[in-house]
C-alpha cells in the first residue's frame, strides 16, 4: 500500500464578492482571489481532525501523492503524509494550500488582473505573511472547519504557522514550528535583496512586465536561486558531496567555465527552478519574508504569543545557519514566559536548513507523538 501510487487532485477556492475581498496588511482591499488546495484523509462528523500544512518558499499546495502514474515525483512532503505517517491520513483531515502571491495556481503576480486582462507583474500588491495566513482563513471557512486540530510548517511555513497563532488564536490547538523563525536574521534579509536585486538586473526582467515576451528573466532568476540553494544547505554537505571535485573533461584548461562539480550543480538547480517558478513571485514572497518581524508587530515575541491557546512542537536542526536553533530557542522561551505548553528538540542533521525536508523519520516521530497526546 505505501508504495502504491496515491493519484491526488487540486481543488481551486474562489471569493471574488466585493463583501468578501481580502484586506490586506497595507490597507487595500484586494480581489477576486483563488486559492489552490489540495486535501488528503476525509473530515470527521465533528469536523475536529483538520491539519493545515504550510508550505516553505518555493514548495507549493502538492504536498502529498502524485497528479498522475506517470509523474516520477510525489508532493513535497510526502513521506510525512499519509497512511500510519506522521500526518495519519486515515485519522487526520489534511489541508495543504498554495499562498497568496504565489505562482501555482493560487492569485499571484503570474495572474490575470481581471481589469486589465493581463498579468498583474508589479500591479500586484506587496504582500505580508499576514496576508497569506487571512487567505487561507477565507479557505478555512469554505471548507467548514471551525478550529484546526494543528497547524504545521517549516521555514516560510512555520512563519505562517506563528501568524495563525498570532491572528486567530483560538482557531488553532496544536502547532508545529519546524526549522524557522520570528524574524529574519540581517545576514538572511541581505541575501535576499542579493537574489531580488539578481533578478531585477536581469534584461528581460522589463520591470516586471515580461509575460508576454518570448525570453524571460531566467538569468536573473537562476542566480537567485543558487545563491539561495547555497543557505539551504551546509557547508559540511556541499563538503561531503562535493568537495574540490573537478568536472571531467578531454584535457584541462585554465578558463571560466564552470569546471568544478559543484558550479554544474548551482547551474542545474538554478535551471531547473527557472522551468517551475516564476520570477516576480521570488520577488513577492522573499519580500513577505523579510517584512515579518513578530517582535516588532507586536511589541515583543511574548506579546505576539501570549493570546494563542495552542500547544507547541518545535524542531530546529544543528547544521541550519540559514535559521538557525538560536532562533527557535527565542521562541521556546517566549512560549514559556507566556505559560504555554511546549516541546523543543534540537536534532543532528548535517544538511542544513533542508533537513526538514530531506530527514523525515525523527520528525515523524515527534510528530506523531505530539499530535496523538
Amino acid at each position: 500500500m505505501q508504495n502504491q501510487k496515491i493519484i491526488v487532485h487540486y481543488e481551486e477556492f474562489i471569493f471574488s464578492d466585493r463583501s468578501e475581498r481580502l484586506l490586506l496588511n497595507n490597507g487595500l482591499h484586494f480581489g477576486p482571489v483563488t486559492i489552490r488546495f489540495e486535501t488528503y484523509g476525509k473530515l470527521n462528523k465533528e469536523k475536529s481532525n483538520g491539519i493545515l500544512i504550510l508550505h516553505s518558499f518555493s514548495s507549493d499546495s502538492h504536498a502529498a501523492g502524485w497528479y498522475s502514474k506517470k509523474d516520477q515525483s510525489p508532493g513535497w512532503w510526502h513521506d510525512m503524509i499519509g497512511h500510519n505517517r506522521a500526518f495519519n491520513t486515515q485519522r487526520f483531515f489534511i489541508v495543504c494550500s498554495n499562498v497568496l502571491g504565489g505562482c501555482n495556481g493560487s492569485t499571484g503576480p503570474s495572474s490575470i488582473n481581471p481589469q486589465t486582462h493581463k498579468p498583474y507583474g508589479l500591479s500586484f500588491p506587496v504582500i505580508t505573511i499576514k496576508d497569506m495566513v487571512n487567505a487561507q482563513y477565507y479557505l478555512m471557512q469554505h471548507l467548514d472547519i471551525p478550529q484546526w486540530y494543528a497547524v504545521a510548517g517549516g521555514s516560510m511555513g512555520g512563519m505562517q504557522a506563528l501568524e495563525w497563532v498570532i491572528t486567530y488564536p483560538k482557531k488553532v490547538q496544536r502547532t508545529i514550528l519546524i526549522a524557522t523563525t520570528p524574524s529574519l536574521s540581517t545576514q538572511a534579509l541581505a541575501f535576499n535583496f542579493i537574489g531580488r536585486s539578481a533578478i531585477m538586473s536581469d534584461p528581460h526582467w522589463k520591470h516586471g512586465d515580461y509575460y508576454q515576451s518570448k525570453k524571460k528573466p531566467s538569468y536573473g532568476l537562476s542566480i537567485a536561486r543558487m545563491l539561495a540553494h547555497i543557505t539551504y544547505v551546509s557547508e559540511t554537505s556541499l563538503s561531503m558531496k562535493f568537495g574540490r571535485k573537478i568536472q571531467e573533461r578531454e584535457r584541462f584548461v585554465l578558463d571560466f567555465e564552470d569546471q568544478f562539480t559543484i558550479e554544474s550543480y548551482l547551474k542545474h538547480q538554478g535551471t531547473k527552478f527557472v522551468n517551475r517558478f516564476d520570477a516576480n513571485t521570488y520577488l513577492y514572497l522573499s519580500k513577505a519574508m523579510d517584512y515579518f518581524d513578530i517582535a516588532a508587530s507586536y511589541g515583543s515575541i511574548e506579546s505576539a504569543l501570549r493570546k494563542s491557546k495552542s500547544k507547541f512542537l518545535i524542531i530546529s536542526f544543528s547544521s541550519d545557519w540559514r535559521f538557525p536553533p538560536q532562533a527557535s530557542k527565542k521562541l521556546v522561551t517566549a512560549l514559556i514566559r507566556t505559560h504555554h505548553e511546549v516541546s523543543y528538540v534540537e536534532l543532528e542533521c548535517p544538511f542544513g536548513h533542508d533537513c526538514f525536508l530531506l530527514k523525515t523519520e525523527q520528525q515523524a516521530k515527534l510528530i506523531k507523538g505530539f499530535l496523538n497526546a
